[in-house]
């Protein structure tokens, strides 16, 4: 129950973030942003089939991939998003005002004004990401599509931005430089969206030089029940046999690696390297998009 609450005040806190990056820095600047509602107003320009049905209809169905393919509870958290997303958008300029806008915003400096509301619309998205929910549109591509393949969030939005925000040239009103603050706001928006989304997800590899390394070992089994493998080392200078302790984790497990290690040993040598991904139990699994060829492999020789 507590988790439920929580997540969903997180998401709101998202997206209140993310309406106020596009009310006060996007919007007032007419600044060129992707999404449905860009390919909804090309439809509209090119048939002249009303904007707010393209929109809902478009949604709608990105809405349903994204049930079938990610479960209800990402439907229901994608409907919340979408709701309130539409919500802020409508009462939150009533809040807000008009000179607290214009302090805001930096006149006559529209590239300052793309980086800060990209920087915050990505933030708020990116935490709405990682309560599992979304504010639809290419929000819902980007989760499915990273789902199965090894490519982030971000990526995703860019290629799918790329194309809407160029686009916008054919609506009428909008210039080519409308188009480059949008290509500024999307790269901010994205880069953001990937810090947020993988800042939980980074590794570090540890290694532990120590004469402890036994009880080093046994402790950070049982205490953090992550995987220690011991290698064989030799120190050149000594021409001493020892043992290294190797362990991946992620970046916030470092701090009680360390306080165990010098717990048991304080004169235990300790080095650290980032790591740019790590696949396996525990860690990310790798997704290729296609179905496994295990069943029908052959098995392995005995050694």
């Amino acid at each position: 129950m507590y988790a439920g609450v929580r997540s969903y005040l997180l998401m709101t806190v998202g997206l209140f973030i993310y309406a106020f990056g596009w009310v006060v820095f996007i919007i007032p600047n007419e600044i060129a942003g992707g999404g449905v509602i860009g390919v909804a107003a090309i439809i509209t320009y090119a048939t002249g089939f009303p904007t707010e049905y393209s929109y809902l209809i478009i949604n709608a169905g990105l809405v349903a991939a994204g049930m079938l393919v990610l479960g209800r509870g990402f439907g229901v958290k994608t409907l919340y998003g979408i709701g309130m997303a539409a919500a802020l958008f409508h009462f939150l300029p009533a809040f807000i005002s008009p000179s607290f806008i214009e302090q805001a915003v930096i006149p006559g400096n529209n590239l300052l004004n793309a980086l800060i509301g990209g920087t915050a619309s990505g933030l708020g998205i990116g935490m709405v990401f990682m309560q599992g929910g979304s504010t639809g549109g290419t929000d819902i591509v980007a989760i499915v599509w990273s789902k199965f393949n090894n490519i982030s969030p971000g990526r995703v939005f860019i290629f799918c931005d790329l194309v809407i925000i160029g686009s916008i040239l054919l609506l009428p009103g909008r210039s080519f430089e409308h188009v480059i603050y949008g290509y500024v706001e999307m790269v901010s928006f994205s880069y953001v969206i990937d810090l947020v989304i993988s800042g939980n997800k980074q590794s570090v590899q540890i290694m532990v030089f120590s004469q402890h390394y036994e009880w080093i070992a046994d402790r950070l089994v049982s205490d953090l029940q992550r995987g220690v493998t011991v290698i064989d080392s030799m120190g050149w200078y000594t021409k001493r046999a020892g043992k290294v302790i190797v362990v991946v984790a992620r970046k916030n497990e470092a701090n009680s690696i360390f306080r165990i290690v010098k717990e048991t040993d304080p004169q235990a040598f300790i080095s650290v390297a980032n790591v740019m991904g790590v696949f396996g139990k525990g860690f990310e699994q790798i997704k290729t998009g296609k179905i496994s060829w295990k069943k029908n492999a052959p098995e392995a020789e005995p050694h």
